[in-house]
């Protein structure tokens, strides 16, 4: 009886998620807004659940920019987590020549992942000579207008339908005491919102030109003109906007105290996390309203190698995990982004979620800035972005400013 006891008590400490006999894995992200924070929470659930393995948070405040250079340094320095988010695109392509990086194919193949996330350009980023080096977890567009319908009520006035009619509304907003657009201080916050003011103002078809056929007469031509304009009056309404980091400027749009923001839809899950409802507390315009399409951003998780066979073990089981149906969807209801794969049920997606949805299926889509510049070019543009926002550089000397860098990646 004492051995049968004792054996129940082994099998017992064995199913117990984070006790001695489950593998520790840590996994590092930048996650840790309220609504990213409860995203993670449902995959640290899913892969703590069997009592296999453990997942050890490893969260970085202060965004991507901050995250990254000290992921990269303990890969190279000879400190590797167990697993590392990184942007869709080329953020780890160099630790990947550098054999730094497990490969996933095996996984990838066991589990038909080619047959089922789409777009294929989320794979095709983290390909190599045919091995595949990522698990995709979602996609994220940052190309999204947040506006407060509680501001725009204060302000008496109909909440706008795209954005010339937000532009519009500006004076209005300001008139009640209200920031028209809420700006955070994070170098990458103005940068999006210069990128979406491209394709909403300038159209597809240009953003296209430059940023896919790299045509450089097109970066310093007129219509690119009118967007280095728009941006220009459009730093004007956030002038007030001094908050620093991006969900506290979805906060402002949250209480009303800013009429709209421009940020990727991972906005949602803050509007959640604030027991906001799509449509009838905040309304949500993909492509500001001009030019509804997605730009195949988001997240993908690398895994660095590892000497322990363990650990590995536990890597690809985690990576097989991020790419399954039931993950899928918890977490991307939570992240208010995009499922990686089709063959999922969002029955419970809110509406802006819905929208997104609806663009996807209609394959009106483009690659992010990470999968079309190099790392060095996107540093320099935002570097570019933040003097332009926060200072009264002319449009003029900032288009030709940045038409130099983008020479640089050619």
């Amino acid at each position: 009886m004492k051995n049968w006891k004792l054996a129940a008590g082994l099998l017992l400490s064995v199913a117990l998620p984070g006790s001695a006999m489950a593998t520790d894995l840590e996994v590092t992200h930048w996650w840790t807004s309220g609504g990213e924070a409860a995203a993670v929470a449902e995959l640290a659930k899913a892969f703590d659940a069997d009592g296999q393995d453990h997942w050890v948070d490893g969260a970085i405040a202060g965004g991507g920019g901050t995250a990254r250079p000290i992921m990269i340094s303990r890969i190279t320095g000879g400190d590797p987590m167990g697993a590392t988010q990184f942007n869709h695109g080329q953020q780890a392509k160099e630790l990947v020549e550098a054999g730094l990086m497990l490969d996933l194919t095996d996984v990838a193949e066991a589990n038909h992942w080619k047959d089922v996330i789409y777009p294929p350009s989320l794979l095709d980023s983290c390909t190599l000579d045919g091995k595949i080096y990522c698990a995709p977890v979602n996609i994220h567009s940052p190309e999204w207008l947040w506006l407060s319908n509680k501001a725009y009520e204060k302000a008496g006035i109909p909440v706008p339908k795209d954005w010339n009619e937000f532009v519009a509304s500006a004076p209005a907003l300001e008139a009640a005491g209200i920031i028209p657009l809420a700006l955070g201080n994070q170098p990458w916050q103005s940068n999006l919102a210069f990128g979406a003011i491209t394709v909403a103002v300038g159209g597809l078809d240009l953003w296209k030109k430059i940023n896919v056929s790299k045509d450089m007469d097109a970066a310093a031509g007129p219509d690119m003109a009118k967007v280095f304009e728009a941006a220009a009056n459009a730093r004007k309404l956030a002038a007030k906007s001094t908050v620093q980091d991006w969900n506290q400027a979805t906060n402002l749009v949250i209480t009303g105290q800013a009429g709209g923001q421009i940020m990727g839809d991972w906005a949602q899950g803050e509007f959640a996390v604030a027991n906001q409802v799509a449509g009838k507390d905040y309304t949500c315009l993909p492509g500001l309203g001009l030019n509804e399409y997605l730009s195949t951003g988001g997240d993908a998780f690398y895994f660095p190698k590892l000497k322990d066979a363990d650990k590995e073990a536990a890597q690809k089981r985690l990576a097989a995990l991020l790419v399954s149906p039931e993950v899928q969807v918890a977490f991307n209801l939570k992240k208010g982004s995009l499922p990686i794969r089709g063959d999922v049920n969002l029955d419970a997606a809110n509406d802006c979620m819905k929208k997104g949805l609806k663009i996807l299926a209609s394959g009106n889509l483009v690659p992010s800035g990470d999968m079309v510049w190099s790392a060095d070019v996107q540093k320099q543009a935002e570097d570019l972005m933040v003097e332009f926002w926060k200072t009264d550089m002319a449009p003029a000397d900032a288009q030709a400013k940045w038409v130099e860098i983008l020479k640089t990646g050619l």
